[in-house]
């Protein structure tokens, strides 16, 4: 053993015996090897004298890796001594006189072999056919030396097609142009003789060498695609593939490759009408069979594939040819195959290459709008006997998906995503056979309820979803009518009580079904009490799976939202059944941090106050049952109040969830209760409430910095701004006070969306609110929020950077309402009015830079308001002094004029084209209020500094003029980009460094005259609405 062996044993070493340091040695001096000049002849040498595989391997590796990098730069001399010796030892033969190993190449493992290959092949991509024309030719000429060598051709034959020409693999055009020249010259050259050569050994060698048989038709296979395919699909051929498939006596390898060969032929790319003549000649009914419950042997799966894949093509056939092409042919062809096609379904011995939901979908769609056959109709039931197989959950999981574990939801979230496209499929089934889906379920249920409980879960649970997702396919008309079978399958499915219905799988579906199909239940009122009970007893609420439970609840108040009026009759059967689960809210000292509690609690109390919400329910029985309910729930909630012990942080928490979980069922309890009903027709009822209102506020002046509960209890002063009216306004400045205590980004947020309610619903009403809290709104959101972006990047923290996004897009879309609401004298108000300079300096900045299109949007309409609004007396008698000068120098140029010309104006964008929109509206206003002041300064100071040609800016005027929005609108945007193009032009020709995209704010330190004196122009005189000698607000620029 030589020094270099050596250094190859080391460098393949794995055992962890050898130390680093050698290793680097070892790997040192190989490299030193490789760049001899002569590493070729040493690697060739080397391979046929060494018995070593690691040296082999080696040495074919190191050939391999030349060939890619050096072959361009190799001498003429040095290419003929690889190709010569490779060629050698690929075929068995002495590479040189002392070379007594030839034939050993074949003795050694396959991945030595296979590199080998991979050397023959490198060389082929190279060289052939422009250099080594005869390499096929010649190892044709070469297989008579025996098995061994066939074996090598077959190799050579598969690296081949993996590296060079299959196109499973992405490929450069390059690659794609080589593979095609070869392919060509292999047509013309050696086909034919290859073909030949493959049946020969595989006719002479099936009994004796079963293994090379196989892997001769498997690399067959691989060239079917690409030669012509006369030369497989013929009598002789087709014959010995049959033989080879239908013969018991052979290896199930041998035949399943045989089958693989036939495939290849099956899926051959060519015409429709010829690819159906070969269907037909194949005679593919011979195999059928083979189709046994042997699933798992090699032989199974490659007629499986076989079968599918026919089956497939016959489709397309089908789907493509005209009737007088053949059409009728492919119906026969597909109805023979498609019974085998459903066994191997049912077998479960589908490739996975094959689609069995597109299949059998696109089969399915062949027969809409048509009148259906026996044998159409046989094969949609047994289409639909696959769905319920496929759609069966293993019983292997049935413990954990009851209980839901971790195991269990990957389980159920695997399903879920698998079932969706036989879902859909099962629909149109539906629509293409109703009266057949509907007698299948029918008996699919009826089998599955007459089972034993251990076996039958996923059968039921099976043939419930079926039906389940049937739903989907009929209309609201079929739905109430009970069209079909379906006037007997609901009625059926109420009243069955399940052996395995304390399943939660069973259980979820069940309650699902009735949800799905409650329309049938409403215009059918006989059947309300028992679809009632189905949810009211231990099949629903009253499951012992807590899972059950919940969904139960959240599905019982959605059949109670679509029934409702149809239930006051039920309403005390209703509340008695639900005493228990009420009382776990309303008993004095409970003790839960149960999520699941508060989640079945707030959806069973959103149910009860829907049913006691009416006004078809007396008014003494709506005060007796809502007293019931809101008065322990209040005095739950006084009495944690005064019992709160904040140096006692465990019971504070258990304190704080409870009360959660209170004001959580409370504010549930009113969505049942209309404003109506609470402020005009039942008033006593909004008394209730607004004593709870009461009692809820204290929450925040004991816990107010508490975030839970502060969140439950802000949701619940909404729903009381819904149902009570103008009459809340008492308890506004007690509920704003206390909420404003916090004024962290997020809690700020919160409080934003609360004032936008108030000011949404009750408009002017609420200005002196808005008066009062505005200023410190407005201090704090300033505070916190940058003057121009939001900067993040490194060391940022990504939740405060969403915090504050979201702060400033609420703020602005605040300062929205207000405006647009009629309230934009509250930016005027004594103590609002030191915040004006920078509400406008953020209005301006964001109106032009924010990337958020729709913030920029609200911020532009603000500006059209308050135009609208400060603006609206004759001129020369401005409201706000200043503010005239102020939009039309700075607001004009900036918003309307530069921004658009920046790069991140797109006008293929939904959103950015409704900001377009807006900025012209800003345009007309302008000139609606300034007339031709904003004109001259727009058209004859802006214009020229974007070198806007002048019969351009002319034109612009006219049509401003004029009353035709959307004709501005679409000139400004023609105007804006020539004007663009214009000015690029310009700007590169001229070699200016200043971009184009950002040209704001130059002006806004000269905005206003001081802080100090916008203060003592306010304090001085309050613009009135109407007064047109308001103060001096603003400064000329």
């Amino acid at each position: 053993m030589d020094d270099l062996e050596k250094a190859i044993l080391i460098s393949f070493d794995e055992s962890g015996t050898i130390n680093s340091v050698l290793k680097e040695q070892a790997a040192a001096f190989i490299q030193q090897v490789k760049d001899r000049p002569s590493i070729c002849s040493i690697c060739i040498e080397k391979f046929c004298v060494s018995n070593l595989v690691e040296v082999k391997f080696w040495c074919l590796q190191c050939l391999h890796e030349i060939l890619r990098v050096r072959y361009p730069s190799m001498s003429l001399e040095e290419k003929d001594l690889i190709r010569k010796s490779v060629f050698s030892m690929a075929c068995g033969e002495p590479v040189h006189a002392n070379d007594t190993n030839a034939a050993r190449i074949f003795e050694s493992p396959s991945f030595v072999k296979n590199k080998l290959a991979q050397v023959f092949v490198t060389l082929i991509s190279y060289e052939y056919p422009e250099i080594w024309q005869s390499v096929f030719v010649d190892f044709l000429h070469k297989l008579s030396k025996g098995a061994a060598v066939i074996d090598m051709f077959c190799r050579v034959l598969n690296v081949m097609d993996d590296e060079l020409i299959s196109l499973d693999y992405p490929r450069s055009g390059d690659d794609v142009a080589k593979a095609g020249r070869i392919k060509d010259a292999m047509r013309l050259q050696c086909v034919p003789q290859m073909v030949v050569a493959w049946y020969d050994i595989v006719s002479m060698y099936k009994n004796s060498e079963p293994d090379l048989c196989s892997s001769v038709l498997n690399s067959m296979s691989k060239y079917v695609s690409w030669i012509d395919i006369g030369l497989i699909a013929n009598d002789a051929f087709s014959r010995l593939l049959f033989e080879l498939m239908l013969v018991d006596g052979l290896a199930d390898q041998l035949r399943a490759a045989a089958s693989g060969a036939v495939h290849a032929v099956v899926s051959k790319r060519m015409e429709y009408k010829s690819k159906l003549a070969l269907l037909q000649g194949l005679q593919i009914s011979r195999v059928f069979m083979l189709v046994t419950d042997d699933s798992g042997s090699e032989l199974a799966s490659g007629v499986a594939s076989l079968l599918t894949g026919y089956a497939v093509e016959v489709l397309e056939c089908y789907k493509h040819l005209k009737p007088e092409d053949g059409k009728e042919v492919a119906v026969e062809l597909l109805n023979e195959v498609l019974p085998s096609v459903f066994s191997i379904i049912q077998n479960g011995e589908v490739d996975s290459s094959f689609s069995i939901v597109h299949f059998l979908s696109v089969y399915v769609g062949t027969m809409k709008n048509s009148t259906l056959t026996d044998r159409q109709l046989l094969h949609l039931s047994q289409i639909l006997e696959v769905i319920r197989m496929q759609i069966q959950f293993d019983p292997m999981y049935r413990n954990n998906l009851d209980i839901l574990d971790k195991i269990g939801q990957q389980e159920a979230d695997r399903m879920a995503e698998f079932r969706k496209d036989l879902f859909v499929l099962i629909r149109n089934v539906g629509r293409v056979a109703p009266d057949l889906t509907q007698v299948f379920i029918k008996n699919s249920l009826g089998n599955s309820m007459s089972s034993t409980e251990d076996r039958n879960v996923e059968e039921v649970e099976a043939s419930l979803s079926l039906l389940y997702a049937l739903g989907e396919s009929l209309n609201d008309d079929a739905m109430r009518v009970g069209n079909g079978l379906l006037g007997e399958l609901i009625p059926m499915l109420l009243s069955t009580r399940f052996p395995c219905h304390s399943n939660r799988l069973v259980a979820h579906v069940y309650l699902d079904i009735i949800t799905r199909y409650v329309k049938f239940v409403s215009e059918n009122t006989q059947y309300i009490p028992i679809a009632l009970r189905a949810f009211l007893d231990e099949r629903g609420i009253h499951h012992p799976n807590v899972n059950v439970s919940r969904r139960a609840s959240y599905l019982f108040m959605r059949v109670v939202k679509l029934l409702k009026a149809k239930l006051v009759p039920y309403i005390e059967t209703i509340l008695q059944s639900l005493q228990d689960t009420v009382a776990r809210f309303t008993r004095m000292g409970r003790v839960s941090n149960d999520v699941s509690l508060s989640e079945d609690g707030s959806h069973i109390f959103e149910a009860i106050g829907l049913l006691i919400g009416m006004e078809d329910v007396p008014l003494e029985k709506q005060s007796d049952y809502l007293s019931a309910l809101l008065t322990p729930l209040c005095q739950q909630v006084e009495v944690a109040l005064l019992n709160a012990k904040p140096q006692h942080p465990e019971e504070s928490i258990l304190q704080i969830e409870n009360m959660q979980q209170t004001v959580m069922a409370i504010n549930a309890l009113s969505k049942g209760f209309s404003q109506r009903l609470v402020t005009t027709t039942r008033p006593g009822i909004g008394l209730m409430f607004k004593k709870t209102l009461d009692i809820l506020l204290q929450i925040l002046v004991v816990f107010p910095r508490v975030e839970p509960l502060r969140s439950k209890v802000t949701s619940f002063i909404h729903r009381m701004v819904d149902i009570l009216g103008p009459s809340i306004f008492p308890y506004l400045p007690n509920a704003l006070g206390q909420l404003l205590i916090e004024s962290e980004p997020k809690e700020l947020v919160g409080f934003l969306v609360l004032l936008n309610q108030l000011i949404c619903k009750f408009a002017t009403e609420a200005r002196d609110i808005l008066e009062a809290v505005y200023p410190v709104i407005a201090s704090r959101a300033f505070s916190i929020l940058p003057r121009n972006d939001i900067q993040s990047g490194p060391g940022s923290c990504g939740e405060e950077i969403r915090e504050l996004q979201e702060l400033q897009k609420t703020f602005f879309i605040f300062l929205n309402v207000i405006a647009t609401h009629e309230l934009s004298s509250v930016f005027l108000s004594p103590k609002s009015t030191p915040h004006l300079e920078l509400m406008m300096h953020l209005l301006l900045h964001n109106s032009c830079n924010h990337k958020d299109i729709n913030i920029r949007k609200a911020c532009v309409q603000v500006f059209i308001r308050l135009i609208k609004d400060w603006c609206s007396v004759p001129y020369g008698k401005e409201t706000v002094p200043g503010f005239q000068k102020f939009i039309i120098e700075t607001f004009a140029v900036n918003c309307c004029l530069y921004s658009v010309l920046d790069k991140s104006f797109e006008f293929r964008d939904a959103n950015t084209v409704l900001l377009f929109g807006e900025i012209v509206t800003a345009q007309k206003v302008m000139y609606e209020k300034f007339g031709n002041d904003f004109l001259l300064h727009f058209v004859s100071k802006c214009f020229p500094s974007i070198h806007c040609p002048q019969d351009l800016a002319e034109q612009y005027c006219q049509t401003l003029q004029g009353n035709d929005f959307k004709a501005l609108k679409s000139f400004y945007q023609s105007l804006i980009e020539r004007s663009l193009f214009v000015y690029i032009s310009f700007v590169g020709h001229h070699g200016w460094g200043r971009s184009v995209d950002v040209r704001y704010f130059h002006v806004t330190s000269v905005l206003f005259r001081s802080s100090h004196h916008l203060r003592e122009s306010i304090s001085k005189e309050r613009p009135q609405e109407g007064d047109a000698s308001g103060p001096q607000v603003l400064s000329a620029i």
